[in-house]
């Protein structure tokens, strides 16, 4: 199975980089992970901010595999337990599903990413820094991963 972690953002500092690629890593065998990371649009004073979303975002779809299920990463999303991630993941695993993960810049999400969305997961109700999301995603992702196995990482 494949999970497909897109994220819309610039350069990160060397800490998130490290942190993301310390769990990325540990996919090995029945996941593989794959990240994208689409360049942020240029925003100016004058730019205007709803153009940079959907450029964004047509950039995001683009990368997402046909047929996939997409998530969209948002404050106002759904809060899934681990237990509730875990389930999912081995549901998408039955079926053969490949999960698709958007996070948004700066700015959010664009609409287009918003419609394409088979569902909508908030990571917290904080407002979250996207390379900081990028690193909870996939540990979270690793952790639900590690239940479903039933490895010692995830303890209750």
């Amino acid at each position: 199975m494949q999970i497909h972690v897109i994220a819309a953002t610039n350069r990160q500092p060397a800490w998130v980089d490290e942190a993301y690629q310390h769990y990325a890593k540990r996919f090995r065998g029945k996941i593989e992970l794959i990240t994208t990371e689409i360049r942020l649009s240029k925003r100016s004073k004058h730019s205007e901010i709803q153009r940079a979303r959907a450029d964004e975002a047509d950039r995001m779809l683009a990368a997402a595999p046909r047929n996939a299920y997409s998530v969209a990463l948002l404050e106002s999303g759904s809060n899934w337990s681990t237990a509730e991630l875990a389930r999912r993941l081995a549901e998408w695993m039955r079926l053969g599903v490949q999960p698709c993960f958007f996070i948004g810049g700066p700015d959010g999400l664009g609409p287009a990413c918003l419609e394409a969305a088979s569902a909508q997961w908030s990571l917290s109700g904080l407002t979250l820094p996207h390379g900081l999301a990028k690193i909870i995603v996939v540990e979270a992702l690793y952790r639900a991963w590690m239940v479903d196995e039933g490895h010692p990482y995830h303890r209750e």
